[in-house]
């Protein structure tokens, strides 16, 4: 008997342990290099086929019009695909979203919310697109969805798409929301932007997070310097978390964090922060729960 409906599915953040830009194509994309860290940090998505086959978001998200929103948008590309492959549409899909992940915070999380949308389709639909093709299907909707496809920390290069699973860190994160939404576009127009930073090879992450255990010394974000030039509030936060370790910018911003061994010291730096700033703590996942819930699903 097939399922009808999925519920608790986890949309986990992203954190850009390091982040190069080291070109730019023709067509005027960034050319970069990163490390993307999946945390335990998540929005929860609900799924429910429906008896039309209507795609329908049944919660507003403020500032993300249904129409727009990448969950419904990546879910209509699986249908229309589904269609191509089967000659007939697949049920509509009635989604709910509990989010937890602020928008312009540089944790992927509209991203995020739509693999795990096209996750929970193929399954529920019984589509059988691989992983690869759903990251086919989702690349052109968001340069970050490949990666929460993909499920695992990865290396990451192109404009985000091409991806090598590396080791990641076993430890804990203190994340500050500073309060600011950063728009993408500001930071990657911004003429001072970094964008010949030198191309590093896998091994070079891999040998520095081995050999000296390294959590995120390696590298840097070289959209860092730009969003807190724009956003006074990114650079407040980076100087206080600093103060406690090796704190960064993760995406285009705008949100800052800093790694910790243990989740005690993280708690015992999270009990720091001003109550101007929203902060919490997240360990960092080696796979995406989806995957195992998936899994469970089949049986």
């Amino acid at each position: 008997m097939t399922a009808t409906s999925l519920h608790d599915c986890p949309a986990p953040a992203k954190l850009n342990l390091f982040l190069h830009v080291v070109g730019r194509r023709p067509d005027g994309y960034h050319l970069l290099q990163s490390v993307f860290q999946l945390i335990d940090r998540s929005d929860t998505l609900h799924f429910d086929l429906r008896d039309d086959e209507r795609i329908v978001r049944t919660t507003d998200v403020p500032g993300v019009p249904e129409e727009q929103d990448l969950i419904v948008r990546a879910l209509r590309a699986l249908q229309a695909e589904y269609a191509r492959r089967h000659g007939q549409l697949p049920p509509g899909i009635a989604v709910a979203v509990e989010k937890r992940l602020p928008m312009g915070g540089g944790l992927g999380g509209g991203s995020s919310d739509a693999a795990t949308a096209l996750m929970a389709a193929n399954h529920l639909w019984q589509a059988g697109l691989t992983d690869a093709e759903l990251i086919a299907l989702g690349l052109p909707l968001g340069a970050d969805i490949p990666f929460f496809l993909f499920g695992e920390t990865a290396f990451a290069e192109g404009v985000g798409d091409a991806l090598q699973a590396v080791p990641g860190p076993d430890c804990w994160y203190v994340v500050i929301e500073p309060g600011v939404a950063v728009p993408t576009v500001a930071i990657f127009t911004a003429p001072d932007l970094t964008r010949n930073t030198k191309a590093i090879t896998i091994s070079d992450f891999s040998r520095r997070h081995v050999e000296s255990n390294d959590l995120i010394g390696f590298g840097k974000n070289d959209l860092q310097d730009v969003a807190a030039r724009l956003f006074p509030p990114v650079a407040e936060a980076i100087e206080w978390l600093g103060s406690y370790g090796a704190a960064r910018m993760t995406g285009s911003g705008s949100c800052v964090f800093c790694a910790f061994s243990t989740e005690q010291e993280a708690e015992r730096v999270l009990a720091q922060v001003p109550g101007r700033w929203r902060a919490w703590k997240a360990h960092a996942l080696q796979s995406h729960p989806m995957k195992s819930l998936l899994q469970i699903n089949e049986l």
